[in-house]
């Protein structure tokens, strides 16, 4: 960075706080990246010049503006919580933090309209107070932001009945493109897929509307059994089981749960689990199907303890990795969706093939209406060729690997994305915003 340009972005910016101290731009240079070993070997040297925290619309303009104008790149982060190296800058420049921008602007009927700053958590709060609630939102929800789950992320917990965050879970968004005069663009409908889970490559999220539902008194519920397979069969059945409202049906095989200390006391050895949340009248329902498949409820936590204690949830999809790397820093994960119609016949093949190795972690879901045994494997690393070994095996059966180890979208959870390409394109023609995500 030459002296001219660090001297104008802290004097000229009009009060947008800049960073360049060393400490501060390399903790906002990062995200869970590390998560994967791949992406920890190839981005923990890489960070940003100076770190922007505008606090408003105006300031994120003014901000855009003279990173165009320098023809520095810029790198949007929220709260870091992403795994996959989406807020990691590939080619130095600015890491943009719109963590300031952080407020709730209204709560109507069905939605929230709200800054991206805002913490899912904090949301998920004042929606329960006046009786809605998030429809989906992921593990990492306590410190998530709105902007950071809807750029970075695609379902979580709600998503076995609301879908992921294509499927109507966002209603609109306020976007700033990287021009000489950036332009705000109010993004509805069918538009809004070239922004979600764009990692800011496309334009800067500043403002969100999200569907809200009716709050529900949720029961948490541990099911046990004796094998895996059972386990996933009594989660399709629950969840399947349209009489019984759901927020989270997670089979996890063991010896995955003997990784959740705080749980200790609640699982048994050598079982595998379901967690479920789900209506807090269903605890007669859940006991019945879970005798079913030969299984039964051993713990229970009442409605009136939700948000009050610890929940199941802190221990779903990928707070599931986070524990058993807590255990052993050896394990990372897959992110793999099985076939509905034989993932009993992919699981057995999986299992025969790699054993503990490679051990189960389901979160049955919701996609455009259609149930899936969507799945986050936690895998015992040991070199990366072996890791693309297991993900080359998975597909030559039928299984879908979205890539946790690239920080590249089109290879990773979004698949093709001409259309992102497009609008890219038309919103950052210098190609300025996030280089090096799209492949």
């Amino acid at each position: 960075m030459t002296h001219a340009w660090k001297l104008e972005a802290e004097t000229g910016l009009d009060g947008i706080p800049v960073y360049t101290d060393e400490a501060t731009v390399e903790k906002l240079s990062k995200d869970f990246y590390w998560y994967s070993p791949v992406l920890e070997r190839k981005l923990k040297s890489k960070k940003a010049e100076a770190v922007f925290a505008p606090k408003n619309e105006d300031e994120v303009k003014a901000a855009l503006a003279f990173a165009y104008r320098h023809r520095i790149p810029v790198t949007v982060r929220g709260a870091g919580t992403g795994n996959y190296g989406q807020a990691i800058p590939l080619e130095g420049g600015i890491v943009m933090d719109l963590s300031g921008l952080d407020r709730i602007l209204e709560i109507g009927p069905g939605y929230a309209r709200v800054q991206c700053g805002v913490k899912l958590g904090v949301l998920e709060k004042r929606a329960r107070e006046e009786g809605q609630e998030l429809r989906i939102y992921p593990s990492t929800y306590a410190k998530a932001t709105v902007g950071g789950f809807v750029c970075g992320g695609s379902g979580g917990v709600g998503s076995i009945a609301w879908g992921n965050l294509w499927d109507g879970n966002v209603r609109s968004a306020v976007v700033y493109t990287m021009e000489q005069h950036p332009r705000r663009l109010e993004i509805e409908g069918p538009e809004l897929f070239d922004y979600i889970h764009n990692y800011g490559t496309t334009g800067i999220l500043t403002e969100i509307v999200l569907p809200l539902a009716a709050r529900r008194d949720w029961m948490q519920t541990v099911a046990a059994f004796d094998d895996f397979e059972s386990a996933v069969q009594f989660g399709e059945a629950l969840s399947r089981d349209g009489s019984v409202p759901k927020r989270l049906v997670t089979p996890i095989e063991w010896p995955l749960p003997s990784f959740f200390k705080p749980l200790a006391k609640a699982l048994h050895p050598n079982k595998s689990v379901v967690f479920a949340e789900t209506d807090g009248g269903s605890l007669s329902q859940l006991e019945r199907l879970a005798d079913e498949y030969g299984g039964a409820i051993c713990h229970v936590i009442s409605p009136e303890m939700y948000r009050k204690t610890i929940g199941l949830s802190d221990f779903t999809w990928n707070h599931t990795t986070l524990w058993a790397l807590k255990a052993d820093s050896a394990y990372t994960y897959l992110q793999a969706g099985f076939a509905p119609d034989r993932y009993i016949e992919q699981l057995r093949e999986l299992k025969e093939r790699f054993g503990d190795e490679l051990l189960m972690h389901f979160e049955w879901v919701l996609d455009g209406g259609r149930l899936l045994p969507n799945a986050l494997p936690v895998v015992k690393f040991t070199t990366e060729e072996r890791l693309y070994e297991i993900i080359d095996t998975c597909r030559s059966i039928g299984v879908e690997i979205y890539d946790p180890h690239t920080w590249l979208l089109n290879n990773g959870g979004r698949g093709a994305v001409p259309g992102m390409r497009r609008r890219k394109d038309a919103n950052d023609p210098l190609g300025l915003l996030n280089p090096g995500k799209i492949g």
